[in-house]
């Protein structure tokens, strides 16, 4: 299966939808066409692939919110996951990867009730508690496929939503993910055909990114957030049946 040339149509549909998806909700691009890689493709390509369809999504999302964009909260939270990812894609071969997506599957779920109960303690973050969210989540990102749904309760938690939420997120994953691919491409991890597939597919999920735009301004706040809350759910229980499948 590793040996297709170009995306199938069924691929490519999925992308345009999946970047549709992640254009409202800022995450869950990678998340939908996960499975369908591994099938496709297998788990060895699959990974550097999701890594570069991740960053032409991010892009999109920078270039359609910056304006929008909060650079304090960016430039903290890049100052820490930048060196982070690249501790852990360094460590990457030292770790269970089944126990890391476990824990972050157990995570997603937890920190939906837990978002609502700070929200009615009228609790936020700060830059210095980004900078320690940017850290720890930029070392996750080295060590895993995916953890773009977990920065959405910390960036809420700051006080961002829509259009801030979704361009201060996509530009401090998109720092990151380069550092992640610029790592990965010294440790000899993606090679030419992963590269060519993670961008035919980004073409896909650049279309449907910036067809979410009017989507975005058009949808009232409180539904924005039941939204990414059920998708926070669907993928953390995608992520533990990945992990027991």
């Amino acid at each position: 299966m590793s040996e297709l040339l170009f995306p199938t149509p069924l691929i490519c549909a999925v992308g345009l939808l999946a970047g549709v998806l992640g254009g409202v909700i800022g995450f869950g691009t990678t998340i939908v066409l996960m499975p369908l890689l591994v099938h496709f493709y297998g788990p060895l390509l699959a990974v550097p692939i999701l890594a570069l369809v991740a960053i032409v999504a991010n892009l999109v999302r920078v270039v359609l919110w910056l304006r929008a964009i909060d650079w304090r909260v960016f430039g903290v939270y890049s100052m820490t996951g930048v060196p982070a990812v690249v501790l852990g894609a360094h460590t990457l071969v030292q770790f269970n990867p089944r126990l890391i997506e476990l824990m972050l599957g157990v995570f997603l779920l937890v920190m939906i009730p837990a978002r609502r109960w700070l929200r009615r303690q009228s609790f936020r973050l700060g830059l210095a508690h980004m900078a320690a969210v940017g850290g720890v989540i930029g070392y996750l990102t080295g060590l895993v496929a995916t953890t773009g749904a977990i920065n959405t309760p910390f960036f809420l938690a700051f006080g961002l939503t829509k259009g801030a939420y979704l361009g201060t997120e996509a530009a401090s994953s998109l720092v990151v993910l380069l550092a992640k691919g610029v790592t990965f491409e010294q440790l000899g991890v993606l090679d030419h055909s992963a590269i060519a597939q993670g961008l035919m597919i980004g073409a896909f999920v650049l279309v449907g990114s910036t067809l979410s735009k009017r989507l975005v301004l058009q949808l009232p706040e409180r539904y924005f957030v039941w939204l990414m809350e059920g998708v926070m759910v669907v993928s953390g229980l995608s992520i533990l049946g990945m992990v027991w499948g």
